[in-house]
């Protein structure tokens, strides 16, 4: 897989909780959004997490490229399924982001 392609940069690939329930949200390569590195990176280093809430068990599985109901990491595709590979992946894709993108964010206290 090639760090040249945006789908594996820019797009979400998986949504991961962390220990203290806040997600992240991450590329092809593990890497939180537009991150380009080889680098393993500590998410808790970085502003990224997020408490989204509404991430039910039933909420996980329509979001999930499986239907999987796992809350801990939510895969939004998988090799199998890759949505610049034909109308019908990118259409069920967009159809989780959809989703995904209704669910509200806990507001942040500074």
């Amino acid at each position: 897989m090639s760090r040249k392609d945006f789908r594996a940069v820019y797009l979400p690939y998986c949504i991961d909780r962390m220990k203290d329930g806040k997600y992240v949200v991450l590329n092809r390569t593990y890497k939180p959004l537009g991150f380009i590195t080889s680098d393993i990176l500590e998410y808790q280093a970085y502003p990224i997490s997020a408490e989204i809430q509404g991430i039910t068990p039933t909420v996980a599985a329509k979001l999930s490229w499986k239907g999987d109901s796992n809350v801990e990491r939510i895969y939004l595709y998988n090799d199998g399924c890759i949505p610049t590979e034909s109308d019908a992946n990118m259409d069920a894709y967009l159809d989780r982001l959809k989703i995904l993108a209704k669910l509200k964010l806990k507001p942040q206290i500074a």
